[in-house]
């Protein structure tokens, strides 16, 4: 699709209503560019603003971003400092034009090791934009599929369910994502095929697609085509089609 018809987008027949996307490539945008890795975050952050818009105007009413993973502690603690300091600036420059945008922030994760001020910058932005409609972003921020499920499943224990009582719906109600829908459609962009321990459960029976721009060049055309692509899946959820 050319840029002159980024705007021409046809209607698509069906539409996932919850779309989880692994935000990969900074790194390898910046090195191509001859940039610092934490430049190449930046520009992710930024790109972030373009993609929430574009959720909009496509139609996705529920997306999943993949911020940072509770395995991305072990990364150089310059760079892990630097992703910090990228999520106060968003949430500081960018949560008043989300909520005026009717952008409902939610955030997936264990806030437990951030400091005091990010954790109170999270909560504000959560509860400012509570009450918004058009678009739910999720933000995971040390995020962790196999985390979300031990939690969930602590609660059950605390809450003294017991083991022939437990089912899907017990596990379900207890993840981070509890009252929406389980995600149709991931998307992971800079070509790499795995899943990285995101939304294990709620992606039991999503749709893969692997977009080969890296994050930051991860725009409305890209986004199209991944929901295009989408939409000609036949999902059969472990049973046949139907003749």
């Amino acid at each position: 699709m050319s840029k002159s018809a980024q705007s021409e987008y046809p209607p698509l027949s069906i539409l996932p209503a919850h779309v989880g996307i692994i935000m990969d490539g900074n790194g390898r945008w910046a090195r191509q560019k001859g940039m610092l890795r934490l430049a190449g975050h930046r520009a992710g952050v930024e790109n972030l603003r373009q993609v929430l818009r574009s959720a909009v105007e496509l139609g996705v009413p529920i997306v999943t971003l993949y911020a940072f993973s509770t395995e991305n502690w072990t990364r150089p603690e310059d760079e892990v400092r630097g992703l910090m300091r990228l999520l106060a600036e968003a949430l500081e420059k960018e949560v008043d034009e989300l909520h005026k945008n009717g952008v409902q922030l939610r955030h997936i994760g264990d806030l437990t090791p951030l400091s005091e001020i990010l954790k109170a910058q999270i909560q504000a932005a959560v509860n400012l934009t509570r009450g918004n409609d058009r678009l739910i972003a999720n933000i995971g921020f040390n995020y962790g599929g196999r985390q979300e499920i031990v939690s969930a499943v602590r609660k059950l224990i605390l809450e003294g369910v017991a083991p022939e009582d437990l089912s899907e719906e017990h596990i379900s109600d207890r993840l981070y994502t509890a009252g929406l829908p389980d995600v149709d459609l991931v998307i992971r962009t800079s070509g790499e095929f795995r899943i990285s321990n995101f939304l294990l459960w709620q992606s039991a029976y999503a749709e893969y697609y692997i977009s080969p721009a890296y994050w930051p060049d991860f725009d409305k055309d890209e986004f199209y085509r991944a929901l295009k692509a989408f939409s000609e899946r036949d999902r059969r959820y472990g049973g046949l089609k139907q003749s």
